[in-house]
């Protein structure tokens, strides 16, 4: 009774420990009884959200604190979109983004102008202002999207390009409806909005990478970092407001600011996700069905009849778009079904028009009532439509996302190549740890799941199990904050190498990352004795990682690729682990190679775009040409060779040298591919067809590529 007298059960319930409670429940219970039914879980909060509110049982108020969180929400879903979106995916599809912009914000202009003038008997201000409600749209199925992991897919580009373009005109023309209706709008107006988007852009797309490089670099504190990437977020949503647009445009130009600063395999990327879809968009949808009222339906004849054309011409507009985009560019049906199914929610943006438009008075009645820019009928209609429109987007986006996902796991089912894709890492200084599992979640193919290990091996009599296995746990940590299963094995042998080669045989290990520590140099013996320990016994893509900042603040990797490369058996599979530090971490790649190589990568580039120049360099006896354009941010990757194959070239002995001299202030990555085709002993003729002719055949090695590389 106690308890029950301390507790304040009285509706709308106003202790905060019982509204927060509910809420969570709500979070919590949503996806586990919806997913039976097959309904998105971004609906049933929307449903949960009507049923608590204040138009329901009123179990809670839709009040400052339910608005603080919902606005932090909505913030993050495009936050989200901006910083997952594949920006060399997007600079291919932008013009494509361009077009499907443009698509889905004339169509609702003219359907909803026309319908807005004609059936709703509407002035002609208030008329636009409904159809740029139309136009707009919020990407509230998004997070189904990204669980189904199809975010890369070209469709889910595109309409996310398409997004920002559609929402900017939107809302400026919600700004200029405003301003004309009261009589704000002269060259002042446009002089004032012009610089402020301006400025506004320049400092969110320039300043925002400079800050972010410098901030990530000198702080690895999990929770500086996640703050601070909280606070570039708001600060890109204050500024997008102060130049006179909305914050949800702001938070969207912020993800793609920082969008190569936190790779997708990274735990800060790992963090931002799980906080998102646990708390801030879960707390957006529930309160966006709390503006649901159900009784409209009921009570007012004009508002269903507003509704109901509202819902219609929204819906309808925006799938014309999605269809003409389908035709226009030769997507896939189920393609078409993510565009409309990302396009078609209303929610955030109509919103924020209805709700500024509203408060717009005009004029007033003879009763000295006030006459609104847009009434209440139409408002009560704008909730009912965000309902519907989002209930038919959850629908769309999950059946087409489903599908998609469904045909991309079959065939990396099929590929026997990435499903047996197995990373060692052998560890041993706990100062590179973290940095060489890093760098293994990133080269990782989407599809390797418990495909990575870390090996101690105990050589020693004064190291004990203690420590190596205080070394080993330290690694699974560092792999788990990625949500990424790492196999530990702890062997002793008296020989690192030949422990390390043993590993290899028994787990049947394709790919070796190998730690130098920062603070030591590598020595022309450190490469002999690994060329002819590891490399001679094992034929494995092997990594020799030097980590001197962080990997996801590299810029640029510039890979120096010798010639003849493309003729090795093992091109298709170091190239991908290349190709993957690129696809998950944004950050561009720079080949420098002949002519003949260079012209195999860009074939490969044209299918499977990342962000990539290209440079003519031929004369590895010039190599030190290559320190003149290395930039501090920049990280080298230089693609080695054993003595005696295909590929080697004799000054590949001085690289040692020229790292310790001329390359100190760089991180690098050492890359010896699988080779086969000579023994150790022998010097190879490479105008000798017979001998080369098995590893010549491009055609099959391009067949290798587009196998590896068509999961993507």
């Amino acid at each position: 009774m106690i308890l029950l007298n301390i507790l304040d059960f009285a509706l709308p319930l106003e202790n905060p420990v019982l509204k927060f409670l509910v809420i969570l429940i709500i979070i919590l219970a949503a996806p586990i009884l919806l997913n039976k039914l097959k309904i998105p879980h971004i609906l049933g909060l929307i449903i949960a959200g009507a049923i608590i509110g204040p138009n329901g049982f009123n179990l809670l108020m839709r009040d400052s604190s339910i608005i603080l969180s919902g606005t932090a929400g909505l913030l993050y879903i495009m936050f989200l979109a901006g910083l997952e979106i594949d920006l060399a995916e997007f600079k291919k599809n932008s013009n494509k983004s361009l077009v499907f912009g443009l698509y889905t914000f004339i169509i609702p202009m003219t359907l909803g102008t026309l319908s807005g003038l004609y059936i709703l008997n509407l002035s002609v201000l208030a008329s636009v202002l409904l159809a740029s409600m139309f136009a707009s749209h919020t990407l509230i199925a998004y997070p189904i999207i990204a669980k189904l992991g199809v975010t890369k897919n070209r469709a889910v580009n595109i309409s996310i390009g398409g997004t920002m373009i559609t929402d900017t005109l939107a809302l400026l023309v919600l700004a200029v409806i405003v301003g004309m209706a009261t009589g704000e709008v002269n060259q002042a107006f446009w002089t004032r909005l012009s610089i402020s988007i301006l400025v506004f852009g320049l400092i969110v797309m320039f300043l925002f990478p400079i800050i972010g490089r410098w901030f990530l670099k000198r702080y690895q504190d999990n929770v500086s970092q996640y703050i601070f990437v909280l606070v570039m977020v708001f600060l890109g949503a204050v500024l997008a407001e102060a130049a006179g647009i909305e914050a949800i445009i702001g938070a969207f130009l912020s993800g793609l600011a920082l969008n190569r600063l936190i790779p997708s395999t990274s735990p800060l990327m790992n963090r931002i996700e799980f906080v998102g879809n646990a708390v801030f968009i879960p707390f957006f949808l529930i309160g966006v069905g709390m503006l649901v009222d159900y009784r409209a339906f009921f009570t007012d004849f004009e508002t269903i009849k507003v509704a109901a054309v509202m819902t219609i011409v929204a819906t309808s507009a925006k799938y014309i778009a999605a269809w003409l985009t389908q035709k226009t560019f030769n997507y896939s049906i189920d393609e078409r079904r993510i565009i409309f199914g990302l396009s078609n929610a209303q929610a955030a943006a109509t919103l924020a028009a209805i709700l500024v438009a509203y408060n717009v008075i005009i004029g007033e009645t003879e009763n000295g009532e006030p006459i609104r820019l847009l009434n209440e009928s139409i408002l009560n209609g704008t909730i009912i439509m965000i309902l519907i429109t989002c209930t038919i987007a959850s629908f769309a986006a999950q059946k087409g996302g489903k599908n998609i996902s469904l045909a991309e796991s079959s065939i990396a089912e099929s590929d026997d190549s990435v499903n047996n894709e197995r990373i060692l890492i052998p560890i041993s200084n706990p100062d590179t740890i973290d940095e060489l599992i890093n760098l293994s979640t990133i080269i990782k193919s989407k599809e390797n799941i418990n495909g990575l290990f870390a090996l101690k091996i105990i050589n020693s009599e004064n190291e004990s199990d203690v420590s190596a296995k205080k070394l080993l746990d330290r690694a699974v940590i560092t792999a788990s904050a990625t949500d990424i299963k790492l196999n530990k094995l702890l062997r002793y042998d008296l020989n690192i190498v030949n422990g390390i080669t043993s590993v290899i045989k028994e787990q049947k290990i394709t790919d070796l990352v190998l730690g130098l520590h920062v603070k030591k140099g590598i020595t022309e013996s450190f490469l002999g004795k690994l060329t002819e320990g590891i490399l001679s016994k094992c034929n494995t893509t092997t990594l020799v990682y030097k980590p001197v900042q962080p990997i996801s603040t590299i810029k640029n990797h510039v890979v120096i690729v010798p010639q003849n490369a493309e003729k090795e058996i093992g091109f298709p599979f170091w190239l991908l682990k290349v190709w993957n530090i690129s696809r998950n971490s944004g950050s561009r790649l720079v080949f420098y190679a002949n002519e003949n190589t260079i012209k195999v990568i860009k074939e490969i580039q044209s299918k499977h775009p990342i962000d990539a120049d290209f440079k003519i360099f031929d004369d590895w006896n010039d190599f030190l040409i290559i320190a003149r354009d290395l930039k501090t941010d920049d990280n080298l990757i230089i693609v080695l060779s054993r003595v005696h194959k295909p590929s080697y070239h004799e000054n590949m002995i001085n690289i040692p040298f020229y790292l310790n001299k001329y390359f100190q202030s760089n991180s690098f990555i050492l890359v010896y591919p699988m080779q086969i085709g000579v023994t150790d002993n022998e010097t190879i003729d490479l105008n000798n067809p017979s001998l080369l002719e098995p590893i010549e055949k491009l055609d099959e090695i391009g067949k290798n590529i587009t196998r590896l590389f068509r999961r993507k």
